[in-house]
């Protein structure tokens, strides 16, 4: 890593203020949530954070400039002498000069820590102000959480009314089984806490955010919680009158048409719809006159005395 002074752009003798500043705006800048395209980004404000780790701690920046540590916050071991147990120079902390440097605190905050980056994250980004602990388990409250992540979750229409499970196949490769939830609505927008991409800064995992799609039915169209269905009906039927069978999300049911029925004339079957608060939507049926598809003599000649002696203008209504 390059020394932390440069990639903060602090000199040496900058305040404690002046380091806390520089950072705030790299953290703004490079924050991976406002920089989605540029993979680049999230480099570069790791590794803001990681200088801010050393020159945001007033014990660990005093041992970066004094060389006990690097770049990284490892300690440099060449500072040590006599590797031999209990000699003169070895381990024990009143002759080993540097040794008590191994009680390093990579946690941020404490007395005469400073502020971590994590404390930065939480004042810049909001959440709690996490403080101590080993690192990446104190700060983990305030580090940024991972990237949150889109997907469609398309369900039939009689899922929504029945319930059942949705297969969502997401971004990052993974696939979820969700739970559709009562009365879903198509557009509505779920959240998974927790199933989003994993945080490269220690933070909580980015959540999934799923938006509901009605798939395509060959036979409805819904307006709100209601359904629309064209019946195709013979021409003898919309005249006399009968019972036919008509399509419902849950099976077939018995429709009265009743005699002398136009063309586009509309009955309605209660509670045959989607699921909403306090019951059902209901199911529009629109009958559609269907002739026969070959020619007939009979209703052509019955319909040429229709025209000469019981003509009638439907448009003129």
């Amino acid at each position: 890593m390059r020394d932390p002074y440069q990639v903060l752009g602090v000199a040496k003798g900058a305040s404690a203020d002046e380091v806390k500043k520089a950072f705030r705006k790299l953290a703004k800048k490079y924050h991976p949530d406002q920089n989605k395209s540029d993979p680049k980004a999230k480099e570069k404000f790791a590794e803001a954070n990681a200088a801010y780790e050393i020159l945001g701690d007033e014990k660990k920046r005093g041992q970066f400039d004094r060389g006990e540590i690097d770049a990284e916050g490892k300690p440099k071991f060449q500072g040590f002498e006599g590797f031999g147990a209990g000699g003169p120079g070895g381990f024990r902390r009143q002759q080993g000069a540097g040794a008590e440097h191994f009680e390093f605190n990579f946690g941020g905050g404490g007395p005469g820590g400073g502020f971590s980056a994590g404390d930065i994250f939480s004042e810049i980004f909001g959440g709690g102000r996490a403080r101590g602990g080993p690192r990446g388990g104190g700060s983990q409250q305030g580090a940024p959480k991972g990237e949150d992540l889109n997907a469609t979750m398309q369900v039939s229409l009689a899922d929504v009314v029945a319930g059942g499970k949705a297969h969502v196949a997401m971004p990052n490769g993974k696939t979820l089984e969700v739970k559709i939830p009562v009365n879903v609505e198509d557009g509505q927008q779920i959240r998974l806490r927790g199933q989003g991409n994993q945080s490269p800064w220690g933070g909580q995992p980015g959540d999934a955010i799923l938006t509901v799609k009605y798939a395509p039915h060959p036979l409805f169209k819904v307006e709100g919680r209601d359904l629309r269905l064209d019946l195709p009906v013979t021409l003898y039927e919309a005249v006399l009158g009968a019972s036919v069978d008509a399509p419902t999300l849950e099976g077939r049911v018995e429709l009265t048409v009743p005699p002398n029925s136009s063309s586009g004339r509309t009955l309605r079957l209660r509670g045959k719809g989607l699921p909403k608060a306090g019951g059902r939507g209901d199911l529009y049926v629109a009958l559609k006159i269907v002739l026969p598809e070959k020619p007939d003599a009979e209703l052509e000649a019955l319909m040429k005395k229709w025209r000469e002696t019981k003509s009638y203008d439907p448009r003129n209504r």
